[in-house]
């Protein structure tokens, strides 16, 4: 049996022996449209591993939104490939459960707008794959060690492929670490916004002064300062060879979401924490931590 077909059944609930139920959660679930985000967010690290393939990389699959009138359905394909226009082609990896326009192993075309999930294993560990990261997460916890051995995988938090930029919440805590690495502080200080750093801080504490103007603006500027006097005092926090994983976003306002960050060191240790992020006008920066987890 295929990997896809240990993944998925023919029914949107189906009953296996020694298996756990699996279950089809709808587009309209919030894990599963932050899945499918995730998804396009990261693409290019599954274009780019397509089309130059490493040892340790074993397995690629794609996973197609399909239409059949009123009916959809996201469906796998594997063997895939894109075209020079960004038209994904490959080979249907599971049988539709409703839509009667394709079949099992039928080799089809789709536009690139039309992925939702993509998938490589890597060194025995999955990444991407976040449609499935969210149907594990909507079992008990007793079940989703069966579901892991019913696919052989253990499944973790993988290994995240944001753009470096602050374009995105993660993308921003990347670019953070990235100046880091590189121990520049200017690109470390483009990366954050005393000033909103300072509304977040003051606006949390019980002050018996009212907050205004003044007391904002002198905050940032200690913040600012002792952002500078920390990385001169102890230098700069090292992120080299780290690998990251962003499973979850908790939305606070428009502007503002808590991220939460896996961090997997070379030595097999990992760190969770959970980090302050702002949408400022020049882009997504980085506030600091929200809360340490772990």
């Amino acid at each position: 049996m295929g990997l896809l077909s240990k993944i998925f059944g023919k029914k949107n609930v189906e009953e296996r022996k020694g298996e756990p139920d699996m279950v089809y959660i709808s587009n309209e679930d919030e894990r599963m449209r932050w899945a499918i985000e995730k998804a396009g967010l990261t693409l290019w690290y599954f274009e780019e591993s397509l089309s130059n393939p490493q040892p340790h990389q074993a397995y690629f699959s794609v996973k197609a939104h399909i239409r059949d009138g009123e009916y959809s359905e996201h469906i796998w394909l594997t063997e895939p490939h894109f075209d020079d226009e960004g038209n994904l082609f490959g080979t249907v990896g599971n049988d539709p459960v409703d839509v009667k326009t394709v079949k099992l192993n039928q080799k089809i075309g789709i536009s690139g707008d039309d992925i939702s999930d993509w998938m490589i294993i890597e060194n025995g560990r999955l990444i991407g794959g976040y449609t499935i990261r969210a149907i594990r997460d909507g079992l008990a916890e007793k079940d989703k060690t069966a579901f892991d051995d019913s696919i052989g995988l253990y499944i973790d938090e993988g290994v995240d492929h944001f753009k470096v930029n602050l374009e995105t919440p993660e993308g921003a805590i990347l670019s953070i670490e990235k100046a880091y690495i590189n121990k520049d502080i200017d690109a470390a200080m483009d990366c954050k916004d005393f000033y909103e750093e300072a509304k977040s801080l003051l606006s949390g504490m019980n002050m018996a002064v009212e907050i205004d103007q003044d007391i904002i603006n002198e905050t940032a500027e200690v913040l600012k300062l002792s952002f500078i006097n920390n990385i001169e005092a102890h230098g700069f926090p090292d992120f080299s060879n780290i690998k990251n994983a962003f499973p979850e976003r908790k939305k606070v306002d428009e502007t503002h979401w808590v991220i939460t960050e896996v961090c997997w060191y070379p030595d097999g240790g990992k760190s969770v924490q959970l980090l302050n992020t702002f949408k400022s006008p020049k882009g997504w920066v980085v506030l600091g931590p929200a809360d340490s987890i772990e």
